[in-house]
């Protein structure tokens, strides 16, 4: 059995890492529907039972998709889903309006063929509407089943204090890695004074830190090749970045992929690394850092090889970072 922490101070326990499903939906790159339910059974027999979808995955497809793999595999997995991104006339915004998070819910739940969604998030903060009001409507899916605990993406601080206030919240989402730290270091102090739970996603710099990566041509026809990261301005500076983390990881035996997630895992019992992936042999890769220990030297060490704020370029198109930490 995997190692497992608890999600919140009154949440679910989960496995150490969890599955983000999100390129299960052609988002990096093309993806079979056979191959991903296939990976998701996987991964559910090799223990991990966090799952981690969203209603903007493919627009509906990635929750189908994973309600198709639970058939007859639901007891015991903590599923994750999220609302509020929507397609607007222009192309792509946020909805947190009370009336919408109760028709959301209610279709994520008809494409995931289940009766209740274990976690639910609001994706991102609508600052059109107060959060108050969001979580009041997300409160209420709780007291119709439908919901079990409440969650959010990508909410700064001030925003996740005043909706813990309405009703508890149990995991917060935010990027984290080793080359995103700041503000997602100022996010989980604020979650872990509340006693929520910290989910990171994209931990492994979406692939920057797994070693695979060593030109901007290696990420051609997916969308980081618009992230300013992966920009070929920017490309050389973050790649020497991660080659530091793989010299630490050759010294330690590890992967650098397993050392990023083993560094991430060690900086909390309330932090859980939701790394994506559609293949078996990362996934055990991935897995693997529940093996690998760091003293708390090694910690520091890491953490200076990649100082916060060291990565060139923001980790979103500029439309994109808007919606982001609000």
């Amino acid at each position: 059995m995997l190692a497992h922490r608890r999600l919140g101070r009154n949440g679910p326990s989960v496995s150490a890492i969890g599955l983000g499903c999100m390129s299960l939906s052609g988002i990096y790159g093309k993806s079979d529907d056979d191959a991903a339910i296939d990976f998701i059974r996987y991964a559910l027999d090799r223990g991990v039972d966090l799952l981690d979808s969203a209603d903007l995955y493919g627009w509906g497809h990635n929750e189908e998709l994973v309600g198709r793999a639970l058939k007859g595999r639901r007891e015991g997995v903590v599923l994750v889903s999220k609302f509020g991104q929507v397609k607007t006339p222009t192309g792509q915004g946020v909805c947190g309006r009370p009336d919408y998070v109760q028709q959301a819910c209610e279709a994520s739940l008809k494409r995931l063929g289940l009766d209740f969604i274990d976690i639910y998030f609001q994706h991102r903060v609508d600052p059109a509407v107060p959060i108050e009001e969001t979580v009041g409507a997300m409160a209420r899916l709780i007291e119709q089943g439908k919901v079990r605990y409440l969650g959010l993406s990508e909410a700064r601080p001030e925003t996740i204090r005043r909706a813990h206030a309405v009703h508890p919240i149990t995991a917060v989402q935010t990027e984290y890695s080793l080359l995103y730290r700041t503000e997602a270091e100022e996010t989980r102090a604020a979650t872990r004074a509340l006693g929520i739970g910290f989910m990171a996603y994209s931990p492994l710099g979406r692939g920057f830190l797994t070693g695979a990566l060593r030109a901007p041509e290696d990420v051609k026809g997916d969308r980081r090749g618009e992230h300013p990261r992966f920009l070929a301005e920017n490309f050389a500076h973050n790649r020497a970045l991660a080659a530091r983390l793989e010299a630490i990881a050759r010294e330690k035996g590890c992967t650098p992929a397993q050392l990023a997630l083993a560094w991430l895992l060690a900086q909390g019992e309330d932090v859980v690394p939701i790394p994506g992936t559609k293949r078996k042999d990362r996934l055990d890769e991935n897995l693997g850092a529940l093996e690998v220990t760091l003293a708390p030297a090694d910690v520091a060490r890491i953490a200076e090889a990649v100082p916060a704020g060291a990565a060139a370029g923001a980790r979103y198109p500029e439309a994109s970072m808007k919606a982001v930490y609000r």
